[in-house]
Formats: C-alpha cells, structure tokens, sequence
C-alpha cells in the first residue's frame, strides 16, 4: 500500500505518541464522534482499545467496504487500537442476503479477507470474528444479553433501527429482521467494545447500545465514531447499490471492458455525476476526498498547457477552489480521479490473478445472486 498512513502514524512510534495525537488519528476516522471527551479519557486510561467493525457478506465488495476500511482500519490499529472485524454471516442469513444460503454468505465472507489483506490492511492487531462461531462457542453469555436487551426496548424502537439493514419502517419485515438490531446491539458488548467503528448508517444501533447502558447503569458506554458513507456514481444516488453495477467501483472491476475498450473504473469513472464547479452532491470529489487524499496525500492532475498544465494538489481544500472557480473542469479531474484508483487497486487485481485460492473464490461469487 503506497500512502495510507501518514508518515506520524507509523506502529513503531505508538509508544512514543502523545495522547491528542493518538485523539487527532482516531477521531479523523469518523464523520461523528459521540463523544469527544469520552474518546479523549478512554485514550488516555487504556493502552489498546478494542475497535469494532462488523458487515455482512452480502456479495462483491465496493471501493468504500475495501479502500476506506482498510485506511480506517491502519489508521486506528497505528494509534494503537485492536481492531475487531466481526464477519457477520448469521446477520446476513437472517437479513436473507445471498437468498439466506450460509454456505454461500460464508464463502463470500472469505472473499472479502481476501480483498483487505491485497488491499494492504495491516493485520497485526487486527481480530476477524465469525459470528455463527463465536456465538455458539459462548452462546451462554451472548443469548441471555440479547434478550435483556429485547425485553428493555419497544418494537417502535427497534423498528427505528430497521436502517442498519438496509431497510425501512415501511417494509414488510420477517421476525429475523425484527430480531437482528438486538442482537447486533448485543455484539458490541459480547465483543468487549469500547469504540464501535461502523458507518453512518449503523448510527441508531450503536445509539440503542449507549441507551441501553443507561437502563442498566453501566457508566462506561461505548464510543460511537461513524464514518462517512460515500455515494453512489450516478446522479441521485446518495449511497452505494451492490445490485448496481454502475453505482460504484468494485475492489477486483477488470482492467479491461471487451465492450468498450476501456478499464471497467475509467467506463465507470467517464459516466460518473460531476457537474462543474458544483461540490455538493458531486461523488467524484467524494471518492477523492475520502479515496484518493488519505491514500496519497495529494491528488495529481495531468493536463495540456492550455488547460492550466499538470498540477498536484496537496490538499482537498486547495482542489476545491479551483473546481468551484471553473479552474479544474471534470474533462481533466475524471481521467485523473480513474488513474489514482487504477494504482490502488492494481495488488488487488494482481491477488486475484495469479493466487489460485483468491481467484476461485471471486468466481464463486460472482456467480451468486445478489439478494435484497
């Protein structure tokens, strides 16, 4: 991985960091902290705090699941974190992903360790928990904490949670659905969590957890520290639709499209939303401020003369003005943006070429429907 940690956040200087540094690299992960302050004291009594992420295998992997956790990932295990990953498989089968077919959930779960490890996700502190296996090793602890936590909460309120599925209070939900914001609240105290690092869209779950502790008068309540969701590609799509090709970058898309000449990312990237010198709503500029920036620290623009010559930005800030004032046009940015993904997801590429395991497994899944 060329540059997805800063050079002040390398393992061996942990020891030496100073508690508001260890704070800036943690807190940087998230789009929301709650709280700061709870944040700042768990870092300065505890030495490795236990960090918990968890997904569902549910299909083939997105740049934001692949790229940005691995960043995230690097950047709170070099601030000297433990980082939990719990692989989900029994929240996918009750979420009916991959038609409820463990085998097949399982299998993709081992498809996305695959991916993070050619990503350049640094394991050293790094946990990966299967569910379906550590709840039935300890089924003793976990079944009676999921049942406190159904038996203190209405079903509006774990309605309200319905979100983290990818579901609404309008669908028509199955018990399993209904079941599942318990028992995934539940996970961040089975797991020992004192951070959960999850998305935005994981909010009101982690939300309940903080709640619950309040009912039952647990003074040290987990940290909830949410990362951005990117968007997807195409006008209008405010998140990422595995069911849509189009929608986003996927961590292994083929360097070559037959149809078209083109790698499967410039295609993608060409056809992308990107009005000129309009930043809000613009996911290309999502995918560099959240992709491109902190893998490279900088954003490098190559263009004719007359177009204002090749130019490397060394900060987002510093790009954003020039694309509001019409200085940097989408003709010049989307070849660049196509270019700096193309660097970073060439191991991953490369992993499943010529790794006989990783490849087998890519053709499994992709061979899978993708299920709602």
């Amino acid at each position: 991985m060329e540059n997805s940690k800063s050079e002040d956040e390398s393992p061996a200087s942990t020891t030496q960091m100073s508690v508001e540094e260890k704070f800036r690299i943690v807190r940087s992960v998230g789009e929301e902290c709650i709280q700061e302050e709870e944040l700042l004291n768990l870092l300065r009594k505890k030495p490795q705090p236990i960090c918990y992420d968890g997904f569902e295998p549910s299909g083939r992997m997105h740049i934001a699941q692949g790229v940005m956790k691995t960043i995230n990932v690097n950047k709170l295990t070099s601030a000297g974190c433990k980082v939990k990953i719990w692989i989900a498989d029994w929240f996918a089968q009750l979420n009916n992903k991959m038609g409820g077919d463990l085998g097949r959930i399982q299998t993709v779960g081992r498809y996305l360790i695959e991916i993070w490890k050619a990503a350049g996700m640094n394991l050293e502190h790094v946990e990966f928990l299967w569910s379906s296996e550590e709840i039935n090793s300890r089924a003793h602890e976990y079944w009676p904490l999921v049942m406190d936590i159904a038996r203190r909460n209405k079903l509006p309120r774990i309605m309200r949670c319905c979100q983290i599925m990818g579901r609404n209070e309008q669908d028509e939900l199955t018990v399993a659905q209904i079941f599942y914001p318990c028992m995934q609240c539940a996970d961040i105290f089975f797991l020992k969590a004192d951070i959960c690092q999850l998305g935005m869209d994981q909010r009101k779950v982690n939300v309940l957890a903080r709640e619950y502790c309040d009912d039952i008068k647990r003074k040290n309540k987990p940290i909830i520290l949410s990362h951005h969701m990117l968007p997807g590609l195409l006008q209008g799509q405010e998140k990422i639709s595995k069911s849509d090709a189009s929608s986003a970058i996927f961590m292994e898309d083929e360097e070559e499209d037959i149809a078209f000449c083109l790698s499967e990312v410039n295609l993608k990237i060409k056809k992308a939303y990107c009005p000129p010198n309009v930043v809000e709503g613009n996911p290309c500029l999502n995918y560099i401020k959240y992709i491109v920036f902190p893998w490279f620290n900088e954003f490098k623009v190559e263009r004719k003369a007359e177009n204002g010559g090749e130019k490397t930005f060394a900060s987002f800030e510093e790009l954003i003005i020039d694309y509001e004032k019409g200085d940097l046009h989408p003709a010049d940015l989307k070849p660049a943006l196509s270019k700096a993904l193309n660097r970073i997801l060439q191991p991953v590429r490369n992993h499943f070429k010529n790794d006989e395991n990783a490849k087998a497994l890519l053709k499994r899944v992709k061979g899978f429907k993708v299920t709602k």
